[in-house]
Protein backbone atom coordinates (compact mmCIF):
# COMPACT_ATOMS: atom_id res chain seq x y z
CA UNK A 1 0.00 0.00 0.00
CA UNK A 2 1.60 3.39 -1.04
CA UNK A 3 2.10 6.05 2.21
CA UNK A 4 0.32 8.79 2.79
CA UNK A 5 1.54 12.21 2.16
CA UNK A 6 0.70 16.02 3.29
CA UNK A 7 1.11 18.12 0.66
CA UNK A 8 1.44 21.68 2.46
CA UNK A 9 0.89 24.38 -0.44
CA UNK A 10 -0.98 24.40 -4.06
CA UNK A 11 0.55 27.17 -5.24
CA UNK A 12 1.43 25.55 -9.25
CA UNK A 13 4.36 23.09 -8.14
CA UNK A 14 2.55 21.69 -4.99
CA UNK A 15 -0.61 21.11 -7.62
CA UNK A 16 1.36 19.11 -10.21
CA UNK A 17 3.38 17.32 -7.53
CA UNK A 18 -0.46 16.42 -5.70
CA UNK A 19 -2.15 15.03 -9.02
CA UNK A 20 0.97 13.39 -10.38
CA UNK A 21 1.19 11.66 -6.56
CA UNK A 22 -2.07 10.64 -6.47
CA UNK A 23 -2.57 9.27 -10.50
CA UNK A 24 0.89 7.03 -8.53
CA UNK A 25 -1.17 5.71 -5.77
CA UNK A 26 -0.40 8.02 -3.09
CA UNK A 27 -2.88 8.86 -0.38
CA UNK A 28 -2.90 12.48 -0.56
CA UNK A 29 -4.14 14.85 2.18
CA UNK A 30 -3.65 18.78 1.27
CA UNK A 31 -2.87 21.08 4.09
CA UNK A 32 -3.67 25.08 3.64
CA UNK A 33 -4.45 27.77 6.23
CA UNK A 34 -7.78 28.51 6.58
CA UNK A 35 -9.19 31.17 4.12
CA UNK A 36 -6.74 29.93 1.73
CA UNK A 37 -8.03 30.76 -2.04
CA UNK A 38 -5.79 27.42 -3.13
CA UNK A 39 -8.61 25.69 -0.95
CA UNK A 40 -11.01 25.91 -3.70
CA UNK A 41 -8.77 24.98 -6.56
CA UNK A 42 -7.83 21.90 -5.02
CA UNK A 43 -11.53 20.97 -4.16
CA UNK A 44 -12.04 21.65 -8.12
CA UNK A 45 -9.25 19.32 -8.62
CA UNK A 46 -11.55 16.56 -6.76
CA UNK A 47 -9.07 16.43 -3.51
CA UNK A 48 -11.61 15.20 -0.52
CA UNK A 49 -9.00 15.56 2.27
CA UNK A 50 -7.75 19.37 2.92
CA UNK A 51 -7.51 20.79 5.83
CA UNK A 52 -5.13 22.95 7.83
CA UNK A 53 -1.55 22.12 8.00
CA UNK A 54 -1.34 21.28 11.44
CA UNK A 55 -3.96 18.94 10.99
CA UNK A 56 -2.68 17.82 7.76
CA UNK A 57 0.76 16.72 9.01
CA UNK A 58 -0.34 15.12 12.51
CA UNK A 59 -3.18 12.88 10.06
CA UNK A 60 -1.16 11.95 6.95
CA UNK A 61 1.62 10.87 8.97
CA UNK A 62 3.84 9.07 7.10
CA UNK A 63 5.81 12.10 4.28
CA UNK A 64 5.05 15.94 4.69
CA UNK A 65 6.12 18.01 1.47
CA UNK A 66 7.08 21.79 1.72
CA UNK A 67 5.14 22.90 -1.17
CA UNK A 68 4.73 26.22 -0.41
CA UNK A 69 6.62 29.11 -0.70
CA UNK A 70 10.28 29.11 0.71
CA UNK A 71 10.40 31.97 2.98
CA UNK A 72 7.83 30.94 4.61
CA UNK A 73 9.49 27.76 5.65
CA UNK A 74 10.55 28.89 8.85
CA UNK A 75 7.34 30.15 10.43
CA UNK A 76 5.18 27.33 9.16
CA UNK A 77 7.04 25.16 10.59
CA UNK A 78 7.59 26.06 14.29
CA UNK A 79 4.00 26.99 14.40
CA UNK A 80 2.16 24.08 12.33
CA UNK A 81 4.33 21.36 11.59
CA UNK A 82 6.97 20.71 13.80
CA UNK A 83 4.63 19.61 16.71
CA UNK A 84 2.57 17.45 14.73
CA UNK A 85 5.46 15.12 13.38
CA UNK A 86 5.70 11.43 14.32
CA UNK A 87 9.39 9.79 15.06
CA UNK A 88 10.29 8.01 11.74
CA UNK A 89 8.33 10.10 8.97
CA UNK A 90 10.12 12.12 6.17
CA UNK A 91 10.32 15.83 5.09
CA UNK A 92 10.16 16.02 1.54
CA UNK A 93 11.28 19.27 -0.04
CA UNK A 94 11.36 20.55 -2.93
CA UNK A 95 14.15 23.17 -2.70
CA UNK A 96 17.30 22.85 -0.40
CA UNK A 97 16.95 26.30 0.83
CA UNK A 98 15.29 26.34 3.76
CA UNK A 99 17.00 23.52 5.33
CA UNK A 100 20.43 24.25 4.07
CA UNK A 101 20.12 27.84 5.28
CA UNK A 102 18.56 26.43 9.07
CA UNK A 103 15.39 27.75 8.60
CA UNK A 104 14.07 24.60 9.13
CA UNK A 105 16.15 22.61 11.73
CA UNK A 106 14.53 19.12 11.72
CA UNK A 107 14.46 16.34 14.44
CA UNK A 108 17.23 13.93 14.15
CA UNK A 109 14.59 10.63 14.14
CA UNK A 110 13.03 11.31 10.91
CA UNK A 111 14.25 11.15 6.78
CA UNK A 112 14.74 14.29 5.29
CA UNK A 113 15.00 14.28 1.67
CA UNK A 114 15.32 16.44 -1.61
CA UNK A 115 13.38 16.02 -5.28
CA UNK A 116 14.20 19.38 -7.08
CA UNK A 117 12.61 19.51 -10.29
CA UNK A 118 14.01 21.50 -13.55
CA UNK A 119 10.86 22.77 -14.41
CA UNK A 120 7.90 24.75 -12.99
CA UNK A 121 4.88 23.41 -12.23
CA UNK A 122 2.73 23.33 -15.22
CA UNK A 123 5.43 21.12 -17.02
CA UNK A 124 6.02 18.52 -14.51
CA UNK A 125 2.17 17.85 -14.93
CA UNK A 126 2.46 17.99 -18.15
CA UNK A 127 5.02 15.58 -19.11
CA UNK A 128 3.78 13.20 -16.60
CA UNK A 129 0.57 13.38 -18.29
CA UNK A 130 2.68 12.69 -21.73
CA UNK A 131 4.35 9.76 -19.96
CA UNK A 132 7.70 11.56 -20.23
CA UNK A 133 10.49 12.24 -17.97
CA UNK A 134 12.14 15.53 -17.07
CA UNK A 135 15.06 15.69 -14.58
CA UNK A 136 15.48 16.60 -11.23
CA UNK A 137 17.85 16.85 -8.24
CA UNK A 138 17.63 14.38 -5.60
CA UNK A 139 19.21 14.79 -1.98
CA UNK A 140 19.22 13.03 1.88
CA UNK A 141 19.83 15.26 4.49
CA UNK A 142 18.86 12.76 7.00
CA UNK A 143 18.94 9.06 7.20
CA UNK A 144 17.06 8.15 10.01
CA UNK A 145 15.02 5.14 8.30
CA UNK A 146 18.18 3.80 6.26
CA UNK A 147 16.15 3.82 3.43
CA UNK A 148 15.91 7.71 2.90
CA UNK A 149 17.40 7.41 -0.90
CA UNK A 150 15.37 4.43 -1.39
CA UNK A 151 12.33 6.51 -0.52
CA UNK A 152 13.60 9.79 -2.65
CA UNK A 153 13.79 7.66 -5.70
CA UNK A 154 10.29 6.06 -5.31
CA UNK A 155 8.82 9.41 -4.80
CA UNK A 156 10.54 10.89 -7.87
CA UNK A 157 9.61 8.21 -9.80
CA UNK A 158 5.86 8.91 -8.98
CA UNK A 159 5.94 12.33 -9.45
CA UNK A 160 7.43 11.65 -12.67
CA UNK A 161 11.19 11.47 -12.94
CA UNK A 162 12.61 8.25 -13.91
CA UNK A 163 15.74 7.34 -12.55
CA UNK A 164 18.05 7.94 -15.24
CA UNK A 165 16.43 11.37 -15.30
CA UNK A 166 17.52 12.02 -11.42
CA UNK A 167 21.01 13.93 -10.35
CA UNK A 168 21.97 13.23 -7.23
CA UNK A 169 23.05 16.46 -5.07
CA UNK A 170 23.56 17.82 -1.78
CA UNK A 171 20.94 20.27 -0.23
CA UNK A 172 23.51 23.00 -0.28
CA UNK A 173 24.77 22.76 -3.79
CA UNK A 174 20.84 22.54 -5.07
CA UNK A 175 19.92 25.40 -3.09
CA UNK A 176 22.93 27.76 -3.61
CA UNK A 177 23.52 26.81 -7.50
CA UNK A 178 19.33 27.22 -8.04
CA UNK A 179 19.10 30.67 -6.68
CA UNK A 180 22.67 31.51 -8.37
CA UNK A 181 21.27 30.73 -11.82
CA UNK A 182 17.70 31.98 -11.05
CA UNK A 183 19.09 35.01 -10.47
CA UNK A 184 21.90 35.59 -12.34
CA UNK A 185 21.26 33.87 -16.03
CA UNK A 186 17.87 32.30 -16.34
CA UNK A 187 15.76 34.97 -14.82
CA UNK A 188 17.11 37.99 -13.43
CA UNK A 189 20.38 38.12 -16.15
CA UNK A 190 18.48 37.20 -19.27
CA UNK A 191 15.13 39.62 -18.65
CA UNK A 192 17.94 42.47 -18.06
CA UNK A 193 19.36 41.38 -21.16
CA UNK A 194 16.52 41.18 -22.72
CA UNK A 195 15.11 44.42 -21.88
CA UNK A 196 18.38 46.08 -22.48
CA UNK A 197 18.76 44.88 -25.94
CA UNK A 198 15.52 45.80 -27.04
CA UNK A 199 15.09 49.48 -25.67
CA UNK A 200 18.96 50.07 -27.62
CA UNK A 201 16.32 48.75 -30.88
CA UNK A 202 13.47 51.04 -30.16
CA UNK A 203 15.74 53.99 -29.07
CA UNK A 204 17.43 53.59 -32.67
CA UNK A 205 14.10 54.24 -34.71
CA UNK A 206 12.88 50.54 -34.59
CA UNK A 207 9.47 49.77 -33.87
CA UNK A 208 8.69 47.65 -30.48
CA UNK A 209 7.53 44.91 -32.35
CA UNK A 210 10.92 44.68 -34.87
CA UNK A 211 12.51 44.85 -31.90
CA UNK A 212 10.92 42.31 -29.59
CA UNK A 213 11.27 39.72 -32.58
CA UNK A 214 15.05 40.19 -32.68
CA UNK A 215 15.87 40.14 -29.55
CA UNK A 216 13.00 37.69 -27.77
CA UNK A 217 11.52 36.10 -30.13
CA UNK A 218 13.68 33.92 -31.21
CA UNK A 219 15.27 32.95 -27.75
CA UNK A 220 13.32 29.63 -27.39
CA UNK A 221 15.01 28.17 -30.14
CA UNK A 222 18.53 29.17 -29.48
CA UNK A 223 18.21 28.31 -25.98
CA UNK A 224 16.55 24.37 -27.72
CA UNK A 225 19.91 24.12 -29.55
CA UNK A 226 22.19 24.93 -26.36
CA UNK A 227 20.76 22.19 -24.82
CA UNK A 228 20.82 19.82 -27.12
CA UNK A 229 24.10 20.86 -29.05
CA UNK A 230 25.94 22.78 -26.59
CA UNK A 231 27.38 26.38 -26.92
CA UNK A 232 29.72 25.17 -29.50
CA UNK A 233 27.00 23.40 -31.48
CA UNK A 234 24.61 26.16 -31.60
CA UNK A 235 27.07 28.37 -33.14
CA UNK A 236 28.44 25.47 -35.80
CA UNK A 237 24.16 26.04 -36.27
CA UNK A 238 23.41 29.44 -36.93
CA UNK A 239 24.52 31.25 -40.23
CA UNK A 240 28.14 32.59 -40.64
CA UNK A 241 27.16 36.25 -39.71
CA UNK A 242 25.24 35.21 -36.67
CA UNK A 243 28.40 33.45 -35.43
CA UNK A 244 31.27 36.14 -36.51
CA UNK A 245 28.98 38.75 -34.44
CA UNK A 246 28.33 36.47 -31.35
CA UNK A 247 32.46 35.69 -31.19
CA UNK A 248 33.30 38.97 -31.53
CA UNK A 249 30.62 40.83 -29.60
CA UNK A 250 29.40 38.25 -26.89
CA UNK A 251 32.67 38.46 -24.55
CA UNK A 252 32.74 42.50 -24.82
CA UNK A 253 28.82 42.64 -23.60
CA UNK A 254 29.23 40.04 -20.90
CA UNK A 255 33.23 40.96 -19.93
CA UNK A 256 35.35 40.37 -16.94
CA UNK A 257 33.12 43.06 -15.11
CA UNK A 258 30.40 40.93 -15.34
CA UNK A 259 31.96 38.20 -14.35
CA UNK A 260 32.48 39.85 -11.10
CA UNK A 261 29.41 40.95 -10.50
CA UNK A 262 28.11 37.52 -10.50
CA UNK A 263 30.76 36.63 -8.27
CA UNK A 264 29.58 39.05 -5.88
CA UNK A 265 25.66 37.92 -6.36
CA UNK A 266 26.98 34.09 -5.89
CA UNK A 267 28.84 35.57 -2.33
CA UNK A 268 25.43 36.95 -1.35
CA UNK A 269 23.73 33.99 -1.77
CA UNK A 270 26.63 31.12 -0.24
CA UNK A 271 27.16 33.67 2.82
CA UNK A 272 23.46 33.39 3.68
CA UNK A 273 22.85 36.86 3.08
CA UNK A 274 20.43 36.88 0.50
CA UNK A 275 18.21 34.44 2.20
CA UNK A 276 18.39 35.99 5.67
CA UNK A 277 16.83 39.05 3.06
CA UNK A 278 14.31 36.80 1.79
CA UNK A 279 13.29 35.11 5.15
CA UNK A 280 12.01 38.96 6.22
CA UNK A 281 9.57 40.08 3.76
CA UNK A 282 6.18 41.09 4.66
CA UNK A 283 2.96 41.34 3.30
CA UNK A 284 3.90 45.14 2.46
CA UNK A 285 7.31 43.92 0.92
CA UNK A 286 5.69 41.51 -1.40
CA UNK A 287 4.03 44.27 -2.96
CA UNK A 288 6.49 46.45 -3.09
CA UNK A 289 8.33 43.25 -5.25
CA UNK A 290 5.84 43.44 -7.81
CA UNK A 291 5.70 46.82 -8.10
CA UNK A 292 9.27 46.69 -8.93
CA UNK A 293 8.26 43.99 -11.62
CA UNK A 294 7.37 46.78 -13.73
CA UNK A 295 11.04 48.32 -14.51
CA UNK A 296 12.55 44.89 -14.99
CA UNK A 297 10.74 45.77 -18.48
CA UNK A 298 9.28 47.92 -20.61
CA UNK A 299 5.30 48.67 -21.32
CA UNK A 300 6.02 48.84 -25.36
CA UNK A 301 7.68 45.18 -25.20
CA UNK A 302 4.81 44.13 -23.09
CA UNK A 303 2.27 45.12 -25.68
CA UNK A 304 3.66 43.40 -28.16
CA UNK A 305 4.04 40.16 -26.15
CA UNK A 306 -0.03 39.83 -25.80
CA UNK A 307 0.08 39.98 -29.55
CA UNK A 308 2.24 36.96 -30.12
CA UNK A 309 1.12 35.38 -27.13
CA UNK A 310 -2.45 35.02 -29.41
Amino acid sequence: MKKSIAIIGYGAQGRAIAQNLRDSGYDITIGLRTGSKSRAVAKKDDFTKITTVGKAVKTAGDICCFAFPDHLHGKVYKKDISNNLTKGSTLLFLHGMSVHFGFVVPPEDVDVILVAPHAPGAAVRDKYLEDLSLSAFYAIDNNYSGDAEINAIEIANAIGFQKNNLVKTTFELEAVGDLFGEQVVLCGGMAALVKNGFEVLVENGFSAENAYLEVAYQLDLIVAMIKKHGIEGMLQRISVAAAYGSVKTGPKIIDKNVRKRMQSSFDWIRSGRFTNELSKLSDKDLKKLKDEFYYMSDPRFENVVKKYAK
